[in-house]
């Protein structure tokens, strides 16, 4: 009756009523049939159907599931019906899947996208890419529970580091000390430990690299000057000089991830005070400030000064000489950026809260010991707080309600990844785990299961777009006026609590986020934008702004930012930032980084940063603010670093959501 059939694809392939049966049947077994002759008789009727549509007309796959599924309800067949209808939305959306995937990989092999500004555009960079492709549709369409799976390719929620879910960890406080005293193995061998200061922050770099090659996340370095000073203490400036230097060229240059990408590497640093902990300090500081080979400002690492009253925060503490030096190479490299130890939520802690520069903080602990060396973020999942307000129109009650329990769904999709994560063993992280970076992991063996020492990493519940939703609520954000600024806060307030809730449900250590926004920014006001339209204040940007800042474009005083944002930190325990803009580097105005430093503290922040353009010429030198071309050597080959998120990158880098923003920027000095 019919030879050829139109494949889903626009081929033609020769028509096999047999499939039709065969289709029938695996339906009819679900409900418990499996008669052969029934199936035989319904295929009848459904070629005579298809006979009577469409006559000589070619027909496709589509068509004839469209009339299997007629045939069966209309001859009493309800429950197969109902099963074969069910198969068919799962085939569908399996294929759907397949299909993005082939696109996305279409797309990977012209350029990298630019989701992570650290990635390169390398040939192996485009490999990686492609296997995470392949990762994030296979967990989305196998792995991960439907409706959990569904919020986040709704735009519900999103899920980060996705092409890692079952894979491994986000990221890690590493314990250099017990590393360079005890020695370890990356996989090729026993590295003794160091004798000098150049082995030393050798060593240490291959230990960040090592690291990186087992997380999806930032690496750190929880006690940077504490761990190194006992391999400086009979080395000079000059020597210690040399082995931050190398350290700096090293972290710039040795890449991970199959040569993908250099380690997300964060140091921090501040309060030791043995003079080989200062030497350490300040030959790091003195290096980075010097910049790469040409003068050019080093991507790597992130440099956190921990600041605090009696050890460098006062002209008579002992490393005050090491602010000032810190502000004084901030105010040149856009790093070190300043966390504060006396703010109501570190204080408890002395002087052992350490953040990484993608603004992630770990210290207490449910499960352990409150301590931030051995720890880090397990994974993190992101709410669309505009969404969730655009829905509730200016019903507040509503609003809350959707906010509860979409923050109940984001846990529960947490938990699923946790109970994935837990089934990985010691040897699928090798160096992590089999050479004890996490904390009580030098417990376990080869072949055992990672579930008991993850406990002590955290769940992070992040937030984006707390100034769009604020707008969609009651029309201003909280830059604009007190009565927003007071439901920001009661927001904010809320999911902390709600997220506190939820650590003693699942004795897990929950944390709200402050959510560093990258590719996300742009994603989900993308959705957005589509489904409600254009929205003034809401999704009328190419991006929606990072976690509780105040808008970017705002026009707002340096001191009223500041004391907006200030508030906001004690509530976002697993990371936090706020930033100042400058309109160009303030390298002879210390003083009023310094002023603006001690009232971010005064205002009770966490961790904080200055921001400004750096542009350098490529073939000249000159380093200034260019517009166009070089003044110097008219050349147009200009590398513009910015900071994106937590840490620097070229421009060239970042995706276009955030290549908006950063030209949105408002200069509050």
């Amino acid at each position: 009756m019919f030879t050829v059939i139109q494949k889903r694809d626009g081929r033609e392939a020769l028509f096999n009523a047999g499939k039709i049966t065969e289709a029938i049947l695996k339906a009819a077994k679900t409900v418990g049939g499996s008669d052969q002759a029934t199936a035989v008789e319904l295929t009848g009727k459904v070629l005579k159907y298809l006979q009577q549509k469409y006559q000589d007309q070619i027909f496709n796959v589509e068509n004839v599931q469209d009339a299997v599924e007629k045939i069966l309800i209309e001859d009493g067949h309800a429950k197969t019906a109902k099963a074969y209808i069910l198969y068919r939305a799962e085939r569908n959306r399996i294929r759907d899947g397949k299909t993005k995937l082939m696109d996305m990989v279409a797309d990977i092999l012209v350029e990298t996208n630019r989701e992570n500004a650290n990635i390169s555009n390398s040939p192996s960079a485009k490999m990686l890419q492609i296997a995470s492709a392949a990762s994030r549709t296979y967990y989305l369409h196998r792995l991960i529970p439907e409706h959990l799976s569904l919020a986040h390719q709704k735009g519900d929620y999103h899920i980060h580091d996705l092409d890692f879910y079952g894979k491994t960890l986000t990221c890690v406080q590493i314990p250099l000390g017990k590393l360079l005293r005890n020695g370890f193995n990356n996989g090729h061998g026993f590295i003794r430990p160091p004798r000098r200061a150049g082995s030393a922050t050798a060593l240490a770099a291959i230990i960040l690299q090592s690291s990186q090659n087992d997380m999806h996340g930032g690496q750190s370095f929880a006690f940077f000057d504490r761990d190194v000073a006992p391999f400086v203490e009979d080395a000079d400036d000059g020597e210690t000089y040399q082995a931050m230097e190398a350290l700096i060229y090293n972290l710039n240059s040795m890449h991970s991830r199959a040569g993908a990408q250099v380690p997300f590497s964060s140091l921090n640093i501040g309060t030791e005070t043995s003079e080989a902990g200062r030497r350490v300090t300040r030959n790091l500081l003195l290096a980075y400030q010097k910049g790469l080979g040409h003068g050019e400002t080093p991507i790597f690492p992130n440099i956190i000064f921990r600041v605090k009253e009696g050890v460098n925060y006062n002209p008579t503490d002992p490393n005050y000489d090491l602010f000032q030096l810190a502000i004084s190479v901030a105010a040149e490299r856009l790093n070190p950026t300043f966390s504060f130890m006396d703010s109501s939520f570190n204080k408890e802690f002395g002087d052992q809260v350490s953040y990484m520069g993608c603004r992630t903080r770990v210290i207490a602990n449910k499960c352990g010991a409150a301590v931030t060396d051995g720890r880090g973020n397990l994974s993190f999942t992101t709410l669309n707080l505009p969404r969730i307000a655009i829905k509730a129109g200016s019903d507040l009650n509503k609003f809350y309600q959707d906010l509860d329990a979409m923050l109940d769904l984001a846990a529960d999709q947490l938990n699923h990844r946790f109970s994935v994560q837990s089934k990985l063993r010691v040897r699928d992280m090798p160096f992590l785990m089999g050479q004890g970076l996490y904390l009580d992991s030098e417990k376990l063996q080869s072949e055992d299961f990672i579930a008991d020492v993850i406990k002590h990493g955290t769940l992070s519940i992040g937030f984006i777009g707390l100034a769009e939703a604020l707008t969609a609520l009651i029309g201003e954000h909280h830059g604009m006026s007190q009565k927003a600024q007071a439901l920001g806060e009661e927001i904010v307030k809320f999911m902390r609590s709600k997220v506190d809730a939820l650590a003693e449900r699942y004795n897990l250590n929950y944390t709200l986020l402050a959510t560093p926004a990258e590719g996300l920014a742009g994603r989900f006001v993308n959705i957005d934008r589509d489904e409600y339209g254009v929205i003034p204040g809401v999704t009328d940007k190419e991006y929606y702004t990072n976690s509780f800042h105040v808008p970017v474009s705002y026009p707002i005083s340096v001191y009223d930012k500041i004391n907006k944002e200030g508030v906001y930190h004690k509530y976002a325990n697993a990371g936090h930032i706020s930033y100042i803009e400058f309109s160009a580097p303030p390298k002879h105005n210390n003083e009023a980084i310094e002023k603006i430093l001690r009232s971010m503290k005064e205002a009770d922040m966490g961790y904080v940063g200055i921001n400004f353009p750096i542009d350098f010429c490529n073939e000249c030198g000159h380093a200034g603010i260019i517009d166009g071309a070089c003044p110097i050597c008219d050349s147009s080959s200009i590398r513009r670093v910015r900071r994106i998120t937590g840490y620097l990158s070229t421009i060239d880098r970042f995706n276009d959501a955030k290549v908006s923003e950063l030209k949105e920027r408002f200069a509050h000095l």
